[in-house]
């Protein structure tokens, strides 16, 4: 182990002297930003039994389609208040990770300009920009959680579907496309300039070179209703968009232009496929900050904290964040199993149906219309009419003054007279008593 630390220093030394000469900003920044990339070792590539290698990648164009043809709706971008308070937290620290600007960041692609200003300003004064660094698929108890959850579960109902990739299937991924060696910035630029002279050959080097950072994006989204193989499925239909788009002119290093799209792409899959009811994009990242809030506030208060609370943390009016806190929920169905021992007992069984009326007091209700139809059939025939149209003791629909008038063609006053005068005889009947509990 001493022996690599030397070895990593002698090889990080060549770097900085070629960083030295700083001939423009849009260098300086591409060196910044290049610094902040780390991509890992290994990567996931398409499912197994691939029939050729240049239909590797038909079926994800063909889903790119899809998206594009989808409804966008352009997302806003983050206010300069936020943006300041980022970049003050950064200058204090004299950094900032990844995972922040990403945070900030969610659509890149929607506010390039602002995204440009913002790094150049971290840029002109000196803020770095550190990633933090795992592992492809995370640290190493990480990854052994997830291979172990894939390759075995205990209930049954978790069955792994036959037509998807197992994990010995996931393990022959990871080593094949380990073999691809990663580009340097040169070999970037010179397979762009190739790709904008529509060279498929370099295009289709630049994607199989970069689909180990599809994983390494994709395994932080584990855990959030689509499997693995989903979500690298949707963070490539991004890298191939970054490619396309791709412009080596403006100095990034391809591998943190690319990171945007893929995490766009993840993050729209997630809102479009992983809840029975769709949300929309922009909501689901609403969502996740006031995730991200509650859990810090739980941590800090040491209990549940009130939604006011949250709203004065997010900066969001409390009605908003009670609706936020609503549609947040998860979908569950009537037909899921309750219990262990019993399989027959579902959820369905257990909620009350608020709009049948129970029999009980079915049976009350009953008893209290017949002993109303007892007392009024005393009443003279038009007391009687002019009582069950006002209270709808016919049909359940009552009527106003107005409209009994119209019936027996008379005034409204007239009619609430002859109204009063039948209650008063009700309530001097001699069977009064029996309408006491009710």
């Amino acid at each position: 182990m001493p022996v690599k630390k030397p070895a990593k220093a002698a090889s990080k030394k060549p770097v900085k002297k070629t960083v030295a000469v700083k001939k423009s900003p849009a260098q300086k920044r591409a060196e910044l930003l290049r610094k902040a990339e780390h991509v890992a070792k290994k990567g996931l590539k398409r499912p197994a039994q691939p029939p050729k290698r240049n239909e590797k990648h038909k079926a994800p164009a063909q889903k790119v389609e899809q998206v594009k043809r989808a409804p966008y709706v352009k997302s806003p971008p983050p206010s300069q208040t936020t943006l300041d308070k980022l970049f003050e937290k950064a200058r204090t620290r004299d950094f900032m990770t990844d995972q922040e600007i990403m945070y900030a960041f969610p659509y890149v692609e929607d506010y390039i300009p602002i995204f440009e200003q913002f790094i150049d300003r971290l840029d002109t004064h000196g803020i770095r920009i550190v990633e933090q660094k795992e592992g492809l698929l995370g640290r190493s108890k990480e990854r052994g959680d997830i291979m172990s959850s894939m390759h075995r579960s205990e209930d049954p109902r978790m069955k792994v579907d036959p037509m998807d990739l197992t994990a010995d299937n996931i393990q022959m991924y990871l080593r094949e496309i380990g073999k691809i060696p990663l580009l340097n910035a040169e070999e970037e630029v010179a397979l762009a300039k190739r790709k904008e002279k529509g060279d498929r050959e370099a295009e289709k080097k630049l994607i199989e070179a970069n689909l180990r950072l599809v994983v390494s994006i994709a395994k932080k989204f584990i855990g959030k209703s689509l499997s693995l193989l989903d979500l690298i499925q949707e963070g490539n239909i991004g890298l191939f968009r970054a490619v396309k788009k791709f412009e080596y002119r403006k100095g990034y290093k391809f591998s943190t232009y690319a990171t945007w799209w893929i995490r766009q792409a993840i993050t729209r899959a997630l809102a479009d496929q992983s809840r029975t009811i769709r949300i929309p994009v922009h909501m689901v990242e609403t969502i996740n900050k006031f995730q991200q809030i509650e859990r810090q506030l739980i941590q800090d208060l040491g209990r549940e904290p009130l939604p006011e609370e949250i709203a004065a943390e997010m900066g969001e009016e409390v009605d908003k964040v009670r609706h936020i806190i609503k549609i947040s929920q998860d979908t569950v169905s009537l037909e899921t199993s309750v219990g262990e021992d019993d399989e027959d007992s579902t959820l369905e069984d257990f909620i009350e149906d608020v709009k049948n009326v129970s029999p009980d007091r079915a049976a009350a209700l009953q008893l209290l219309k017949d002993y109303v139809a007892e007392i009024i059939k005393d009443l003279n025939p038009r007391e009687q009419k002019i009582l069950e149209m006002r209270f709808g003791l016919s049909d359940g629909v009552g009527h106003t003054l107005e409209e009994v008038g119209k019936e027996f063609d008379v005034t409204r006053e007239r009619i609430r007279q002859i109204e009063a005068k039948a209650l008063e005889k009700i309530q001097q009947h001699a069977l009064i008593k029996r309408l006491i509990d009710y």
